[in-house]
């Protein structure tokens, strides 16, 4: 199985940037007790503040579509369409050396 990357961008309601990486800090923690988690970073926008992008990995694309599937997701991810100025974007990527 060859590991993945997914890039996720989110944007924040102005009012809503602490709240925000406060639900994402939370979701990177129970990310990071799945199995087939890899690593994770978050990333802050220069030119926008309300730009939070993610980039975790995973052992593949089936562990992650696991992890989106899971009951554990759907709890740190509760409540997050009100804190979004926009959906957010996300992209899968094939590992490489």
């Amino acid at each position: 199985m060859a590991m993945v990357g997914v890039l996720t961008h989110h944007w924040a309601k102005a009012d809503k940037i602490a709240e925000a990486k406060a639900l994402l800090e939370g979701n990177g923690q129970a990310q990071s007790r799945a199995p087939g988690f890899g690593a994770r970073q978050t990333f802050i926008s220069l030119s926008d503040p309300t730009k939070i992008s993610t980039l975790v990995t995973w052992d593949s694309n089936e562990i992650y579509d696991a992890w989106r599937a899971s009951p554990e997701r759907a709890v740190a991810m509760a409540g997050a369409d009100e804190l979004w100025a926009r959906p957010p974007e996300s992209e899968r990527f094939q590992m490489q050396d």
